[in-house]
């Protein structure tokens, strides 16, 4: 994966799991970043037959502070 790529976690609300992981470039624009995100948890939902509702996406931040 590219350092430049920004990177994706989904998570089942319900839970709190995460449960499928996804990169995307950043060379798009926020507009074609969230289009995918939408397909994706489209996706993720039906394969793991739950509620679309149910599933919400996190960008994962390499470099964040531990507190």
């Amino acid at each position: 994966m590219k350092p430049a790529d920004k990177h994706y976690k989904f998570i089942n609300s319900k839970t709190g799991y995460a449960i499928y992981y996804h990169s995307i470039s950043s060379n798009l624009d926020a507009e074609e970043i969230k289009n995918q995100l939408q397909e994706i948890k489209a996706r993720v939902a039906i394969q793991n037959g739950i509620y679309l509702e149910t599933v919400y996406w996190e960008e994962i931040k390499e470099n964040a502070e531990l507190q």
